[in-house]
């Protein structure tokens, strides 16, 4: 899972010139399945697919066996509409950043520059940090991409989200996340964001994955997370100092991205971490 390390800015993810975005409120869009397509993404020929049975109650649906085919059925749904997707970075952060904060500006450029390095951008779909990616990949010309989660407090997918997908079960739509990205950029948020976080973590560590950079966004907001790892979790033994260079932490959205596309060596003993010492 490499990327090229000089990105031509005009094409989009699949090489073809980045054509001018359609309004948010403007795009055509259709659903396919459990897809929802919008823009560029939702041309193409429709396939409908019934099943009629009228036989009995209902409540085998919500028995274990049939869950396990709800569950093969959401990986089959989304290695089916990603699998052509191309270099992709995963963006994560917080559902509650609210559109014009400095956080959600943040979120804006990176998947603006993403989407300029002909890089899709992949996010959890939702309000907040998410939909700035997904909005910025789509001003930048690239491919926006939303993996939703049947929550009982959010409202589904983003206007930004040209390609989508509806995940029941959370390690589904996880494996998404992973499989079909070269990194992750991580914007300030909280449970989700950090649960998303340290899973890429240990994967990393255990070499499930490899090559694959995790850059997080916002010095001030992430920097006492990284203290506290530092002075506690290696302090006590916990894990090792090198862990700690699994993480890059940088302030600066083009640097984020610099380093999520590209893997640039960080100074020695710095981790990533521009503060100050």
């Amino acid at each position: 899972m490499s990327i090229s390390q000089h990105p031509v800015p005009s094409p989009d993810a699949n090489g073809r010139a980045a054509a001018t975005p359609v309004p948010a409120a403007e795009a055509p869009a259709r659903h396919k399945g459990p897809l929802e397509l919008r823009r560029k993404q939702a041309t193409g020929g429709m396939s409908d697919q019934h099943l009629l049975d009228s036989r009995g109650p209902g409540q085998f649906v919500h028995s274990d066996p049939w869950r396990v085919l709800r569950i093969q059925s959401e990986f089959v749904e989304g290695f089916g509409a990603l699998a052509d997707l191309g270099a992709a970075v995963s963006v994560f952060g917080s559902a509650r950043t609210k559109p014009g904060t400095e956080y959600y500006e943040m979120g804006v450029d990176v998947g603006r520059k993403l989407a300029e390095a002909g890089v899709a951008v992949i996010t959890g779909g939702g309000p907040g940090s998410m939909e700035a990616a997904n909005k910025g990949a789509v001003e930048g010309g690239g491919v926006s991409v939303g993996l939703g989660i049947e929550l009982p407090f959010e409202q589904g997918l983003n206007r930004w989200v040209d390609l989508g997908i509806n995940f029941r079960y959370f390690f589904a739509r996880k494996t998404m996340f992973v499989k079909y990205a070269q990194g992750f950029v991580v914007l300030p948020g909280g449970l989700g964001t950090l649960d998303e976080l340290f899973e890429a973590m240990v994967l990393v560590q255990t070499r499930k994955v490899t090559s694959f950079p995790i850059v997080l966004l916002g010095v001030k907001f992430w920097g006492p997370m990284i203290d506290w790892i530092r002075e506690t979790l290696v302090g006590e033994g916990m894990v090792s100092e090198k862990d700690l260079d699994l993480i890059q932490l940088v302030d600066d959205p083009a640097e984020a991205v610099h380093r999520v596309l590209h893997g640039v060596p960080r100074p020695a003993g710095t981790n990533g971490d521009q503060r100050p010492e």
